[in-house]
């Protein structure tokens, strides 16, 4: 095997992008712990640090043939996975305590008048949320950056390494079966 500098060993990455389980033991025994130092660092829970360290590792496997070692090394590749699965954990974080505030808000001061429409935009948005948790990845991972951060297709299929077919299929999936869980959840023909 031909080693690369900093004792990275580039047949690593051939045998990564062929689908190897032995390279992803390998990139993870080598890798997680930068992973995880990064994840603790920017998230500061243990926690939560585990999770994305786990979830980052999902994502390059279940991303792998988009992965091109001619194009970069795998250490560079999975850093750019834990970014993005840092920035989806700080705003999922974001959204739960927004939540959390609204539905406090409407409970904390039982003299304040609540329109009706206040409290039913409130439940909306918890229910989305937990039906968006329930899609499982990379659906929710899809889903999360086209609801909460707006990108486009081409956007979602570049962050996420997949391809735009692929990205534009989960979508239409996934609302669907949004639709079809909201629907029997507001009991709606």
């Amino acid at each position: 095997m031909e080693a690369a500098a900093h004792g990275w060993d580039v047949a690593l990455d051939r045998a990564f992008a062929a689908g190897d389980e032995h390279a992803l033991a390998e990139a993870y025994r080598k890798m997680s712990p930068l992973v995880h130092t990064l994840a603790l660092r920017s998230l500061r829970e243990r926690a939560s640090a585990d999770d994305v360290t786990q979830e980052v590792f999902i994502r390059a496997w279940k991303s792998r043939t988009s992965y091109r070692p001619d194009a970069s090394r795998l250490p560079a590749w999975l850093i750019g996975i834990t970014r993005n699965a840092i920035n989806d954990a700080l705003s999922a974080r974001s959204r739960q305590h927004d939540l959390e505030q609204s539905a406090l808000q409407l409970v904390s001061d039982p003299a304040a008048t609540v329109e009706a429409k206040d409290v039913e935009a409130v439940a909306d948005r918890i229910t989305l949320e937990d039906e968006l948790e329930r899609l499982g990845d990379p659906q929710r991972a899809i889903m999360h950056l086209a609801f909460y951060e707006d990108l486009t297709h081409d956007q979602i299929s570049s962050r996420l390494q997949l391809p735009l077919g692929t990205v534009k299929s989960h979508i239409r999936r996934s609302l669907t079966r949004l639709r079809a869980r909201l629907e029997v959840e507001h009991g709606t023909p």
